[in-house]
């Protein structure tokens, strides 16, 4: 497995939708070169590689040891009051995590697990599921880091004021009006390594968004999806359902970084092994047994 995990900002933030500050994207993204976050331990724990991409951190990731610089700007727009991306970055933003699952395979990566850093990008999630599904702000936005009631109903009025600009005409204008750099870098990764025959071992609420967004692209993206997780954040079952995944644990995560999606990684494991080495009852000469 690899497991890569895209670290972006969101002008959204300055809409006080978050419980954390801004600058905390860029104090994770530091905690992840240095090996101290929950998807540091669980990639451990699976021997997995991991890489952590700043697509566009606030403040540039250049001063710390171990970060793909890959950015597209610094921090998208505030999709509040104006557009997240123009499609050009849109489109870099992609490029971004093809290249990131080109690494990955060329290191032998034969499964990839996608994470994200960004805070207030499960406002930007929760817009994009709305438009890709018609579903209502109150339908799909969840409490994120865990805001409080006061600050869940001022973020749903955030993200009705992103859908009343317009949410485009194609999946990549939805994506440039209201998505984020990691969002959009983690819909190009599910659509390279479906390319390249690579499932993708898809995490929580944000990663599967990113999932969706990436069939709207590419519909032949769905066969190369298996899903880690139901995450506690409200918007996800919905997510799930518009894309028919079933996940493979429901523990009421919501961390994100891909945490999820390593924990159901052994599953993945265990099954593709009794596929290939358990023995049938006829190799195993069991009288009476089905042949298969």
């Amino acid at each position: 497995a690899a497991i890569i995990v895209f670290a972006a900002d969101h002008g959204v933030a300055a809409e006080g939708v978050s419980a954390f500050p801004a600058s905390v994207t860029a104090q994770m993204v530091a905690n992840f070169a240095r090996g101290g976050a929950a998807i540091n331990v669980f990639a451990r724990q699976i021997n997995a590689r991991l890489e952590v991409v700043d697509v566009g951190v606030a403040t540039p990731s250049d001063q710390v040891p171990g970060v793909v610089l890959d950015r597209v700007r610094a921090g998208s727009g505030n999709i509040a009051c104006e557009d997240a991306m123009s499609p050009d970055e849109v489109k870099a933003a992609l490029e971004v995590g093809i290249r990131a699952v080109e690494r990955a395979r060329a290191a032998g990566a034969r499964c990839v697990i996608l994470g994200e850093m960004g805070i207030a990008n499960t406002t930007a999630s929760s817009a994009l599921l709305a438009a890709f599904t018609g579903l209502s702000a109150e339908e799909v936005v969840g409490r994120g880091t865990g805001i409080d009631d006061a600050r869940l109903d001022h973020k749903r009025k955030v993200i009705a004021r992103a859908l009343a600009r317009g949410t485009g005409d194609t999946a990549l204008d939805t994506l440039a009006r209201l998505g984020g750099l990691e969002i959009a870098a983690m819909a190009g990764a599910c659509l390279a390594a479906a390319a390249g025959r690579t499932p993708v071992l898809v995490d929580g609420f944000i990663a599967t968004v990113a999932a969706l967004a990436a069939t709207r692209l590419a519909p032949g993206v769905r066969d190369y999806l298996v899903f880690g997780h139901r995450s506690d954040e409200a918007g996800h079952g919905e997510a799930l359902a518009a894309l028919g995944g079933e996940p493979l644990l429901s523990l009421g995560l919501r961390l994100g970084e891909g945490s999820g999606a390593a924990l159901a990684y052994p599953l993945l494991a265990s099954a593709c092994a009794m596929l290939s080495e358990m023995a049938t009852f006829a190799d195993a000469g069991v009288e009476g047994g089905p042949s298969a």
